[in-house]
């Protein structure tokens, strides 16, 4: 219930155990004064954590004030942290107090912590072994008790092995992390924030609320979303302002995402480790197994269209450009399936004639809907058929794996 009221008071929108466990780890760690690394892609929503954390603290009458360390200068963030004496430099007409001693009492948070100087880092991790510092130009300690949360959307171990930030510093500010999942693994949540802004967008522009067809539905749950909830925000504020029609297809859809098509399988391809690695590949295969299937749907469409209606004497061009076809498909999917197009399916009868063996085909799209139904089978049985984790496992979303259960009858 207290994660619930804590959604409600910062419009934080979702029900992805995910999130629910990094505002949980933010409400249990709020009463101290441990530092807190906030870590995420760009766009996750990583700025709600500290904003809990300050809430939910003691410090909640103090100030807090957040700063984007990657927009200041890195001539001027020693003197937008630490604050500067009068003719410290040029331009220091006057004395100025930095973040650290305005936020005395209360919590700072530094955004994009990992674009600091090196030398800003040194004055930083002496904030947070001694909460002492020092204003540029002065010689005279000052003393501040601030809480400090720090957020990244950088490796930050890669980071420290390559120069770029100090390992010590790293692990002071370390001392409890908090991963914010990013959109593509929130599953409906991306649903449920897509009809907030839809809502929203409606009520500022006044006008009508778009709605989402099935197909648009499932494209937002599958595409990669490397912009996150920003992205989706972004997207949903061009489709109300920009289509009549509010009800939206996927057609319509595909003019927001253009590439939604290009991104999804090599989305797959981050895997860091041996068993995320071997867990992606699996993902690949089932999603080129998905498409493939889709595109030899198409091809045998097109091609009994094309020899249906083609004459004796076009028989041979009908040939022709079947079997080149065929050869495209037949290329890439070698190594998947070697059965499911093969150009001997092609004969030719006395009379010259293109003949395709229908029960040969039919049998290409069993064996593809025999691998994708196994690896359903194994994806259920690994998580003891629970949907969810078994979805993400395949890289597809809930809505597809039910609709695959219907289809292959595994429903239980």
């Amino acid at each position: 219930m207290e994660l619930q009221n804590i959604k409600q008071r910062f419009g934080i929108i979702g029900n992805d155990e995910q999130l629910n466990r990094a505002l949980d780890i933010a409400v249990q760690v709020a009463p101290t004064d441990i530092s807190v690394l906030v870590t995420g892609e760009s766009g996750a929503g990583k700025e709600f954590i500290p904003q809990v954390i300050h809430a939910m603290s003691a410090r909640k009458h103090g100030n807090y004030i957040a700063v984007n360390c990657g927009a200041i200068p890195e001539g001027t963030i020693d003197s937008e942290l630490f604050g500067h004496e009068k003719g410290s430099f040029t331009g220091a007409n006057d004395s100025r107090r930095g973040y650290f001693e305005v936020a005395d009492k209360g919590t700072i948070f530094l955004d994009e912590v990992a674009e600091l100087p090196l030398a800003t880092q040194v004055r930083l991790l002496r904030v947070l072994e001694s909460k002492e510092f020092i204003r540029v130009g002065s010689s005279k300690v000052q003393k501040t008790d601030v809480r400090v949360v720090a957020a990244t959307n950088v490796n930050m171990v890669e980071a420290v092995s390559k120069g770029r930030f100090r390992e010590d510093l790293y692990y002071r500010l370390n001392t409890v992390q908090i991963t914010m999942p990013p959109l593509r693994e929130r599953g409906n949540d991306i649903l449920l924030i897509f009809r907030k802004f839809a809502a929203d967008f409606a009520e500022r522009y006044h006008m009508p609320v778009i709605r989402l067809d099935s197909e648009a539905q499932n494209m937002l749950l599958t595409y990669r979303w490397p912009g996150n909830v920003r992205q989706l925000k972004n997207v949903t504020e061009q489709i109300s302002i920009i289509e009549q029609n509010r009800e939206i297809s996927g057609d319509i859809m595909s003019k927001y995402l253009p590439d939604y098509h290009d991104v999804k399988v090599p989305a797959l391809m981050s895997a860091v480790d041996s068993d995320s690695q071997f867990s992606s590949e699996r993902e690949i295969l089932y999603k080129v197994l998905f498409d493939m299937k889709n595109d030899i749907n198409e091809l045998k469409k097109e091609m009994r269209q094309l020899l249906g209606g083609a004459s004796v004497h076009d028989h041979k061009t009908s040939y022709d450009i079947t079997k080149h076809d065929l050869g495209m498909v037949h290329a890439p999917m070698q190594h998947i399936n070697e059965h499911i197009v093969d150009e001997s399916h092609i004969i030719h009868n006395e009379n010259e004639e293109t003949i395709i063996q229908q029960g040969e085909l039919v049998d290409d799209t069993l064996s593809l809907s025999a691998t994708e139904e196994d690896l359903i089978r194994k994806a259920l049985e690994k998580y003891s058929g629970k949907r969810k984790p078994a979805a993400k496992e395949l890289g597809i979303s809930e809505r597809t794996l039910y609709r695959k259960l219907k289809e292959y009858k595994l429903e239980k």
